[in-house]
């Protein structure tokens, strides 16, 4: 159930990319305007407002393995945290304490770099500043897999992390993050990865397509745990990782476009009715969802967003071409948008390309027109009254940020990385 991408994808993906950039190597050549090469002033040392911005947004990179603060109003890099032994695992998904003066991350280090003796830690850092301030020694065996979605969460009320573990053997690492200590473990057999259900629970998916939901005592210790009846096919359908909620109610995807909801408010959780993402139609056309975060949910709204893209069986992986909304009250599709150019928005970046000159615009212009579109990967809308649609591409690495009610494009961010992997929001 945890997914990958798989080699030949990416190697597609890259090659193509490959051949465009080195068709276009002599049109970049000279379009940098020289007033946006002015070095930025170094040795600053800069602290964040204590509430973070409607907009902002975290992006976790795979090759920097760092996870990255991003302003979607500006674009800007606002900071970052390089979390574990760098060049060591996947898996960088910050949580939040709930006043937003804490940031907690789950972290792997290795004696010897990439090799050694490995301790696993759940590290505070300081949300202004973005500085550690202490650690957590938990059992060295958190789960690490690629793009890494749901490998932690922290309970609603800000005190208890739980950390996914797999050795295959799959479990739950508790940490108090209040009183700064590793609760234990919880054993959990057949379930995977973790979501927070309350001030004192989780829920977890399992391989036989039911839900296992987790309620601890007052020390973080297992209370109970009891498993939903089976709600989707691990086999013949199974969710995608990703999943958005509001308020109780979670919502998550399945390959063949089944919307499926659980609610965690009462003891046992409710499933809901499935409900579908296409009709006969589109089926027809060969629409499916895909990519690695390919589902987002504005929680005020009811307003869902899924990357789609026309393919095959088995084509869960491969990136989305198009976001799809829905209402979820009716379930009606809503509005369409168009993935916009990855390749074109990441050599604009690199050519710092400007819409005031009549050149730039052309080339712009081309960029977009020319070049092959290979899709995004993940998906983030903001939870504010004038949400905004982070859209994020894996090869060439790019992020674009979308008007969330019109689906218009109102910003590329220039430098958002080499290889980014999940998109987190504070």
């Amino acid at each position: 159930m945890l997914l990958c991408y798989e080699r030949r994808v990416r190697r597609a993906a890259f090659s193509r990319f490959a051949r465009a950039a080195l068709v276009l190597t002599v049109l970049a050549t000279g379009t940098a305007r020289a007033d946006d090469d002015v070095a930025e002033p170094v040795g600053q040392v800069l602290t964040l407002p204590a509430k973070p911005g409607p907009h902002w947004f975290w992006l976790s990179d795979v090759l920097l393995h760092r996870s990255a603060l991003f302003d979607g109003d500006t674009g800007k890099l606002l900071g970052t945290i390089t979390a574990g032994s760098p060049g060591v695992g996947f898996t960088i998904w910050p949580l939040f304490s709930p006043d937003h003066s804490k940031i907690y991350i789950p972290e792997s280090y290795f004696s010897r770099g990439v090799r050694g003796e490995r301790t696993d830690v759940v590290t505070t850092y300081d949300a202004r500043t973005l500085m550690p301030q202490s650690e957590i020694v938990i059992p060295a065996k958190r789960a690490e897999y690629f793009p890494g979605v749901a490998p932690n969460a922290i309970s609603d009320d800000g005190r208890f992390v739980a950390v996914f573990n797999a050795t295959p053997a799959q479990s739950l690492s508790i940490a108090d993050v209040q009183a700064m200590t590793a609760v234990g473990e919880l054993q959990t057999p057949g379930c995977s990865l973790v979501y927070p259900a309350g001030p004192r629970r989780f829920f977890m998916l399992c391989a036989d397509g039911a839900a296992l939901v987790v309620t601890l005592d007052d020390s973080g210790a297992q209370q109970s745990a009891a498993r939903t009846p089976k709600f989707f096919d691990a086999e013949k359908d199974p969710l995608f990782e990703a999943a958005g909620r509001r308020g109780n109610e979670w919502l998550f995807a399945s390959f063949e476009g089944q919307v499926h909801t659980i609610d965690v408010s009462s003891e046992p959780a409710k499933i809901g009715a499935p409900w579908s993402l296409f009709g006969d139609a589109e089926r027809a056309e060969k629409w499916r969802v895909g990519g690695g975060q390919p589902l987002a949910l504005h929680a005020a709204t009811g307003k869902l967003f899924v990357l789609v893209h026309q393919g095959g069986v088995d084509t869960h992986k491969e990136p989305g071409s198009e976001i799809w909304v829905y209402d979820v009250a009716s379930h009606a599709r809503e509005l369409r948008i168009p993935v916009s150019n990855p390749m074109a928005g990441f050599l604009r970046g690199q050519m710092r390309l400007g819409s005031e000159r009549l050149r730039d615009r052309a080339l712009s212009w081309l960029l977009d027109h020319v070049l092959p579109n290979t899709g995004a990967e993940g998906l983030l809308v903001t939870q504010d009254d004038d949400p905004v649609l982070v859209v994020m591409s894996l090869i060439p690495p790019a992020v674009t940020v979308h008007d969330a009610a019109t689906g218009e494009v109102v910003r590329e961010v220039a430098e958002p990385g080499l290889s980014g992997s999940v998109l987190v929001a504070p």
